[in-house]
């Protein structure tokens, strides 16, 4: 059956190695992207059936050596040849499996994400800053691009908001299960007798919608200028380039006041609307996906306490898949990809599952 599966891929990629050359192609961006980053994809398939091939013709003529049994140095040979044959097997047929599971669309997709200061008050906003400084340097680490959007300090240090973007490949595929609620366990600066206290900051991962994907009618938008607040240059607090956008349909609101001109604030407010916007419809589907697959890592509800980082014991537990690991500061750090790889392996495995008739 895996070969079968292997040859429809082989010839859905040799169409797109003739596509991706074709003028007509290059010239519109958009069909462009979309054919490189699946002819990407498939290449990693291609990749793993070439193994796995030469696993097989390997596997069939060790057996053929076997059967003959005439001299008795190839035998031995043979013999060691087939048992690599046979663990690599089937290891290859697992990883091409996880392969061919159909990839989420959203996964290739830029992303904003918004961090609030929960329970906990000054705590909770230093947590906050921490949780940012933590993912800009993982962001920074994968070579992605950062650009904070809006930002609301706290009083003691941190932020009670802060809103960024995140640009790079499959960004979203790797952020998404740091949506929900984050929790801190430890003694705050400002706790006189040395007692544990518990704080909170919300994580949200919205995918960035383009234009084409969320049409926004301007008569639907609020548009309000105000003058911006916070550290910044001289214009601060004396021209009104901070913009807020309010949809009137749904009452979601987007503001910047990252920038200095007006009109790329507006922009910048506008490319949040829109994922906010398509967030809505996202967190339906997956909703529903979560509910056919029973998953463990959904992404959709964001009122799930999913993580705690308690700085006494040194831990971090994803609360979604049992894992503790006891590294708490190098995780700080912005080494938070194992968590996030781990919690990628659960789901990909859990749809694996939801396709196993397929194989």
């Amino acid at each position: 059956m895996i070969l079968q599966q292997l040859q429809a891929v082989k010839q859905r990629f040799d169409e797109l190695s003739d596509l991706i050359i074709q003028p007509d192609i290059i010239s519109d961006q958009k069909r462009y992207i979309e054919i490189n980053k699946e002819y990407k994809d498939l290449k990693a398939v291609m990749d793993k059936r070439a193994e796995y091939l030469q696993l097989l013709d390997y596997q069939k003529e060790a057996e053929e050596i076997l059967s003959d049994g005439s001299d008795a140095e190839m035998v031995d040979m043979a013999k060691l040849q087939l048992e690599e044959a046979k663990t690599g097997i089937p290891q290859l047929e697992q990883e091409i499996k996880l392969l061919l599971v159909p990839k989420d669309p959203e996964d290739a997709k830029n992303v904003v994400v918004e961090i609030r200061a929960g329970t906990g008050g000054d705590e909770a906003s230093i947590f906050a800053g921490d949780l940012f400084r933590m993912y800009t340097k993982f962001c920074e680490a994968k070579g992605w691009k950062t650009n904070v959007i809006d930002l609301s300090e706290g009083t003691s240090g941190g932020y009670k908001e802060i809103q960024f973007e995140v640009m790079g490949e499959d960004v979203y595929g790797t952020l998404k299960f740091e949506a929900g609620v984050h929790r801190v366990q430890r003694v705050p600066q400002t706790e006189t007798q040395g007692r544990v206290h518990t704080s909170a900051a919300t994580v949200m991962v919205l995918p960035e919608a383009e234009e084409f994907d969320v049409h926004i009618d301007p008569k639907d938008v609020r548009i309000d200028f105000f003058c911006s607040s916070g550290p910044g240059g001289q214009s601060v607090n004396t021209t009104y380039s901070a913009v807020r956008l309010t949809h009137l349909p749904t009452g979601l609101v987007a503001q910047c006041q990252d920038e200095k001109s007006q009109h790329k604030n507006k922009d910048k407010a506008f490319r949040v609307l829109r994922s906010r916007l398509y967030d809505m419809e996202l967190a339906k589907r997956q909703e529903e996906d979560a509910a056919k697959r029973n998953s463990q890592v959904s992404s959709g509800d964001r009122s799930a306490k999913i993580r705690t980082y308690n700085y006494p014991q040194g831990r971090v537990t994803d609360h979604r898949i049992n894992l503790t690991l006891y590294d708490l500061p190098n995780i700080m750090n912005g080494d938070v990809g194992r968590v996030m790889e781990e919690l990628k392996m659960v789901d990909n495995t859990e749809r694996l599952k939801a396709q196993a008739d397929v194989f």
